[in-house]
């Protein structure tokens, strides 16, 4: 294999995630190949539609590709974008490197956040509490990556499949494989839920035993109440946990004590109230390695909404399995259908709920993977893991955490924009870049974990969803950048929240509003799982503000009118393109970097010339743009430039339709 083609294969989407490429798309049932079932929970599984194997194998192999145009990336107007990127990339990273050195005016104000590095003799920037802590313990998140992987082939080992009882009923009614898939299944959860115990305790110490009430809340009112108040009282319960969690500080266990005595009506010595609230201060003392577990439950909270309604979806199915009916090979099943055929009725149990819900590769921070999915998965083997892309994977993983690696060593960006700095100092051009690595760096830090648990889950053989589809600067569309990031999360909110709310099935004016409610809703939901912070609810809100332009350019300049002047078409994208993105670098600064105070900051040293500041200009100076007007003419350079990127990007998503690949983001 050549090394050029070994490059190719390590950064594919096949590499990346299968469900991107057309090996997710065809499943084997037992009649041949189907067409993948819509995630619509509330609507019956369709019927299929048969076709003989010619037909299916060309549709295959052209799905998505009618309509691809041309490829550019040899036209005279490309070559000068090349011109335009070579130019470009070294300046942005000199514009930060510039401001990073001691020798610059600011670097006292940081230096305090700054620690020892290992490249080059640099400082490295560990600043951001979130990545540090994930940072600080990659040597022993790695022994753990090994470590769980060879125990469980060791208990496997301990534990062969002719050694699981199975029942006499089941015997009766299935064939060896799936009674091989059974005992499998039986085996990996018994395993999953002695592991996860252990793993519990060892990272919440006696806040275990809060995790575990809670979830037995959870399983409890999915299974006593009617089925019609499911939904309801599911919905009310996890968000009343994620206000409580937040308020409530994780219910410490001397602020439990202190309330049991002031409810103790009976007298006491001194002596006795004492030893009563100590024991809640020693339990508090046993906090293992993450004390503060609520703020890890946001993403627990997914999965206890995950199994409550699938359980109660699964009700509704009837007249035998779905897999019978389709006539489906359940251990050849596409990723849709593993998410939307519900289990068998008997694996909504209480050992399987709490094996899903503490699985430990995907506790801490996901991906999600819904219970049905979980459920197949650990039945079957799914056919795209593999130790060739796993392996790939992997690589791919250690490029990234050595890239940000990198970035920390030698562009400070996050530690400059939490020293609160003097903005003024900065030219338009490093302030911008300044906002801009500080999300390239909140990207990576939010990439780097979700990849290390995938890896993990990978390793255990279950294939979770890739959390980040493309690179941060490959995205023009508000829309198709919250399709992309975190994408499992978005899945899960059109599965569990949009299409129950209506998602934007309605016709008319009336469904264009309240698909606009529904979007206003889910992220308003978003925006207080991620922290109930006022800040965070302006994001979300931003968000949704930001895509609405996009939604109206869509109706405004459909694409099928513009089929006889593509090239117009594609100009007219790009400059809306260009707004598109400086509105969600606008939104994600103030979500997750500098705040709305730090963005006016920012925004007003880039284009602060233009507003007026300066009124006195010299005569001379007066055909000089540049001296008058630095923030304008920076500005415009800047949009130009993203011009230019989008061009590429859109050439990139052209790329894949020729290749067979249409991806909605």
């Amino acid at each position: 294999m050549s090394l050029l083609h070994y490059v190719e294969r390590l950064f594919s989407l096949d590499t990346l995630d299968t469900r991107f490429t057309r090996s997710s798309w065809a499943n084997s049932g037992g009649s041949g190949s189907v067409q993948p079932t819509r995630i619509d929970p509330a609507k019956p599984i369709p019927g299929l539609d048969t076709q003989d194997a010619a037909s299916r194998s060309w549709r295959t192999e052209n799905r998505g590709r009618e309509g691809a145009q041309a490829s550019k990336w040899l036209t005279p107007e490309f070559i000068l974008y090349y011109v335009v990127i070579i130019v470009a990339l070294p300046l942005m990273f000199k514009s930060v490197y510039d401001v990073s050195i001691p020798s610059h005016p600011n670097y006292p104000k940081y230096k305090h956040l700054l620690s020892p590095g290992w490249i080059l003799g640099r400082k490295v920037d560990n600043s951001d509490q979130q990545y540090s802590g994930f940072r600080d313990n990659i040597p022993y998140t790695f022994l753990l990556l090994v470590f769980h992987p060879l125990l469980r082939r060791l208990y496997e080992s301990l534990r062969p499949f002719d050694s699981q009882p199975v029942p006499s009923y089941q015997k009766a009614s299935r064939n060896a494989r799936d009674l091989e898939a059974d005992a499998r299944l039986d085996r990996r959860v018994r395993f999953d839920v002695g592991f996860a115990c252990v793993y519990l305790v060892a990272l919440h110490g006696s806040s275990a035993l809060k995790v575990f009430t809670i979830l037995y809340i959870n399983y409890t009112l999915a299974k006593n109440l009617p089925r019609s108040y499911v939904p309801l009282g599911t919905w009310i319960l996890n968000i009343g946990i994620l206000f409580a969690n937040e308020l409530c500080k994780g219910y410490p266990y001397a602020e439990i004590a202190r309330s049991l005595l002031l409810w103790d009506t009976t007298s006491q010595s001194a002596s006795e109230e004492k030893a009563r609230q100590n024991w809640g201060a020693l339990l508090d003392s046993y906090g293992g390695l993450l004390p503060r577990w609520e703020i890890l439950f946001n993403i627990t909270v997914l999965r206890l909404i995950s199994f409550n309604l699938d359980y109660c979806w699964s009700l509704d199915r009837s007249g035998g399995s779905p897999l019978e009916k389709k006539q489906l090979d359940p251990s050849e099943l596409s990723e849709r259908d593993r998410v939307d055929i519900p289990a068998r009725a008997e694996d909504y149990s209480v050992r399987n709920y709490f094996a899903y819900i503490l699985y430990s590769p995907l506790y801490i921070a996901g991906p999600i993977l819904t219970f049905n999915d979980y459920i197949s998965q650990s039945r079957y083997t799914p056919r795209s893991i593999s130790r060739d892309r796993t392996t790939l994977y992997g690589i791919r993983f250690l490029i990234s955490l050595l890239t940000m690696e990198f970035m920390l060593h030698f562009l400070y960006a996050v530690a400059i924009s939490k020293s609160h700095p003097a903005w003024e100092v900065y030219t338009p051009f490093q302030l911008s870049m300044l906002g801009y690595f500080n999300l390239h760096i909140i990207w990576l830090k939010l990439l780097l974990p979700w990849r290390f648990f995938r890896l993990w889950a990978l390793l255990d053989g279950i294939d979770p969803p890739e959390n980040m589809v493309r690179c941060m600067s490959d995205n023009y569309s508000a829309l198709a950048f919250w399709r992309g990031w975190h994408r499992s999360f978005n899945r899960w909110i059109v599965r569990y929240i949009y299409i129950p709310l209506g998602g934007s099935r309605a016709h008319g004016n009336w469904g264009k509003a309240r698909a606009v409610v529904n979007m206003l809703a889910v992220f308003t939901f978003v925006a207080l799982w991620h922290d109930i912070q006022l800040k965070l609810l302006i994001w979300g809100w931003l968000i949704m503000l930001f895509v609405l332009p996009e939604v109206l350019a869509g109706y405004m300049f459909p694409k099928q009118r513009w089929q006889n002047h593509k090239d117009a078409y594609r100009v007219i994208c790009g400059i809306g393109a260009v707004g598109n993105i400086l509105m969600m670098m606008a939104a994600n600064l103030v979500g997750f970097a500098v705040g709305l105070d730090g963005l006016k900051g920012l925004v007003h040293g880039i284009v602060g010339s233009y507003s007026g500041e300066s009124s006195i200009v010299a005569p001379f100076e007066l055909f000089s743009a540049a001296n008058v007007f630095p923030g304008l003419v920076f500005l415009i350079t800047a949009c130009c430039a993203l011009f230019v990127g989008v061009q590429v990007m859109f050439e990139f998503r052209e790329h894949e339709v020729r290749h067979g690949i249409k991806l909605k983001c």
